[in-house]
C-alpha cells in the first residue's frame, strides 16, 4: 500500500528552516508579532490534513485485511481545500484567543512563486471505499489543537 500525504501540519512541527510547513511558520510568525508573507494574491487553496488523520491512515493501512486494498496508493487528506488568506484568518481568530493583538498584524503579498499549484485537493473517496478512511479533524479541529501547542512550546 502507497500513502500520498497531503499537507500535513500538528503538534510538534518545526517552523524554522527552508522546507518549514506553512502553518508553523505562519503561527510562530504571528506569535512574534510579525507579518507572514502570503505568495501571490492568497487565493491559492490546499487541501491540509492534522497528523492524527495521518495517524488513522497509517494504522488503517497497516491493518487492513481486505484484499482489494492490497498494491493501491491512496490519498492521506481531509478531503477538503481552504486558500491561504483563509488560513491566514483562522490563524490569527485562535491566536487571538490568547494574545488579542495577533488580529491586528497585518498580512503581507509577495510575488507569486513559479511553478506553484493554484488549487490542491485530494479525492479521499478510494481510502473510504477500500479502508474504512474517515478523518476525524477538520482543518479548524486541528488549527485548534495544534496551536494550543505551538503556544504552550514555541513561545
Amino acid at each position: 500500500i502507497g500513502l500520498r500525504y497531503f499537507n500535513v501540519f500538528g503538534r510538534k512541527q518545526d517552523p524554522n528552516g527552508a522546507y518549514a510547513a506553512v502553518i508553523p511558520k505562519f503561527v510562530k510568525l504571528l506569535m512574534d508579532h510579525e507579518s507572514p508573507v502570503i505568495n501571490g494574491d492568497g487565493n491559492y487553496s490546499r487541501d491540509f490534513t492534522y497528523i492524527d488523520n495521518v495517524i488513522q491512515m497509517n494504522e488503517l493501512a497497516i491493518k487492513t485485511e481486505n484484499p482489494e486494498a492490497i498494491n493501491t496508493v491512496y490519498n492521506t487528506a481531509f478531503g477538503d481545500r481552504t486558500t491561504l488568506n483563509n488560513l491566514i484568518s483562522h490563524l490569527k481568530e485562535y491566536l487571538s484567543a490568547y494574545d488579542k493583538t495577533i488580529g491586528e498584524i497585518p498580512v503581507l503579498h509577495g510575488p507569486e512563486r513559479v511553478g506553484d499549484i493554484p488549487h490542491s485537493l485530494a479525492s479521499i473517496e478510494k481510502a473510504k471505499k477500500l479502508l474504512g478512511y474517515d478523518p476525524k479533524f477538520s482543518l479548524k479541529d486541528g488549527l485548534k489543537e495544534a496551536i494550543d501547542w505551538y503556544w504552550k512550546n514555541l513561545r
